[in-house]
């Protein structure tokens, strides 16, 4: 199922071996060097701030989950409920992105979410009750929700196909910086307030200023997507075909045939109709194929607990005997090892192609999840009486660490790659949004379940992630196709 591939020059190295040419669009494409590579980096990575923010939100709970519990005094399944309440927001936020992004454009939905970013900062900081808390994490999700579907789309529609697969990854690399800053600030946060996040610092508890600092990098998100232009296809799409003219100038390059591509743009746009819900159904499970495929990736993506890890580390190292301060350091260092396995990525999305990193990180998570479940089998106690043997805990460690090196080169950025580009161009915004949400849903899923799970089994819910990870390699194998050097009006 895999697609033709354009040949093209690697940038910094020699050519590629050639390969078929695509039958359409290519003339769109320019080398490297006619490129300005410099100006598209910094529109992705300014689009990709709202990554920051969705990694930023996801994850800060993490360090804020046990002074949340204690100064609310509620119990583990209400405190999960208010971790997971973020989800819920994401889903719905991810569902009318694309609706809204296509009747106001790519540029007012980001600053749409970073000023919903900065108010639930500014809400969650100081919310009266754990009702009120769970509010403003529904706030911040429909953010979250918000960019993760803005973001890809609005990068794989201004990115040079030569780079669209190095572009699209900034969306997962923001993602990762978020968390990793997020658990950086919690640990920082922590240790400033005498090593718990139930501590004071300025007179404020810790959790609160954990949850308050996303206020800063909204600010920044806000500012940076005044600076960006908006999607060509979509100024074409309203109207305004000089201002496309001029993006695409910028985006493509002095050597761009300008009058060719706006014609190829616009041919296809005239054979379609502004997306409708009912333009994604059909076939037997009354979603079109490639949207069920979509929703698969997004579904199997998050139920291999890669969130447990960022949402509940700082808990599930606690719960097999190690200190807050540390688990938080540990929390830190995963973060650290999520960064490496996306860079990793970024460098071989386009060289190599989304499907064999997509295997080979499926494979490696089952083995590592695996592991991780043998390690946890031999944790007693509950509370603040488990224990894990240091063999064992050493084990788990590890396991845990090459888990999410596995996840962040494979799945974390291509997942996000794939639905910035396998829908057809029609659907693409709306269809994003769909899967999008899927994938928020199943995060709530895993979210909310295992706080409950793992009290119950841990070394059984490790085992059940395992199960999914090695289920995820005959859908990756059947089911996605390869889209590497494909332009978007290639895809149908």
């Amino acid at each position: 199922m895999g697609a033709d591939h354009v040949d093209r020059p690697r940038p910094g190295g020699s050519p590629r071996p050639r390969e078929p040419t695509l039958t359409s669009s290519t003339h769109a494409q320019q080398p490297a060097a006619e490129t300005p590579l410099a100006h598209v980096v910094f529109i992705a990575a300014s689009a990709a701030m709202g990554g920051f923010l969705f990694g930023y939100d996801s994850a800060v709970i993490n360090g804020a989950v046990t002074g949340i519990k204690s100064h609310f005094a509620v119990s583990d399944a209400t405190t999960a409920a208010t971790v997971a309440a973020a989800l819920l927001g994401s889903a719905v936020g991810a569902a009318v992105a694309g609706w809204l992004a296509d009747r106001f454009g790519r540029i007012r939905i980001m600053q749409l979410a970073a000023v919903l970013f900065a108010i639930s900062g500014v809400g969650s900081m100081f919310p009266p009750d754990i009702g009120a808390l769970a509010g403003w994490r529904v706030v911040g999700g429909i953010a979250i929700g918000i960019a993760s579907v803005i973001a890809p789309a609005y990068i794989a529609e201004v990115a040079p196909a030569a780079y669209r697969g190095r572009l699209g990854s900034f969306q997962q690399l923001a993602i990762v910086l978020g968390i990793a800053v997020s658990q950086l600030a919690n640990y920082a946060i922590n240790q400033a307030a005498g090593g718990s996040s139930s501590g004071k610092l300025g007179g404020i508890e810790a959790w609160r200023w954990m949850l308050g600092v996303e206020t800063i990098p909204a600010l920044v998100y806000g500012m940076m997507s005044l600076a960006i232009p908006e999607s060509p296809r979509y100024l074409i799409a309203s109207g305004r075909e000089a201002r496309a003219r001029d993006v695409l100038a910028e985006v493509e390059g002095p050597g761009t045939d300008l009058d060719a591509r706006i014609a190829e743009i616009r041919s296809v746009m005239a054979t379609e109709q502004r997306a409708r819900p009912s333009d994604l159904t059909g076939g037997r499970g009354g979603l079109l194929p490639i949207v069920w495929v979509g929703i698969g990736a997004s579904v199997f993506q998050q139920f291999v607990g890669i969130n447990v890890i960022f949402y509940y580390s700082s808990l599930l190292w606690q719960s097999v005997g190690i200190n807050e301060s540390s688990s938080l350091l540990i929390s830190l260092s995963t973060s650290i090892i999520n960064i490496v396995g996306t860079v990793i990525a970024m460098t071989l999305v386009d060289r190599i192609g989304r499907k064999p990193l997509a295997l080979a990180g499926s494979t490696g998570m089952a083995a590592a999840l695996a592991v991780a479940s043998w390690a946890f089998s031999y944790r007693t106690g509950t509370g603040h009486s488990a224990h894990i043997p240091s063999a064992q805990g050493t084990v788990a460690l590890v396991a845990a660490h090459f888990f999410v090196l596995c996840f962040a080169f494979s799945w974390g950025v291509v997942v996000w790659v794939l639905l910035g580009e396998m829908f057809p161009n029609r659907i693409r915004a709306l269809a994003l949004g769909v899967a999008a949400s899927a994938q928020w849903l199943a995060n709530w899923a895993i979210t909310v379940s295992f706080p409950s799970l793992s009290d119950w089994n841990l070394s059984a819910t490790y085992a059940g992630y395992a199960c999914f990870a090695l289920l995820s390699i005959p859908f990756v194998a059947l089911c996605i196709r390869e889209t590497r050097g494909r332009t978007l009006e290639s895809m149908g």
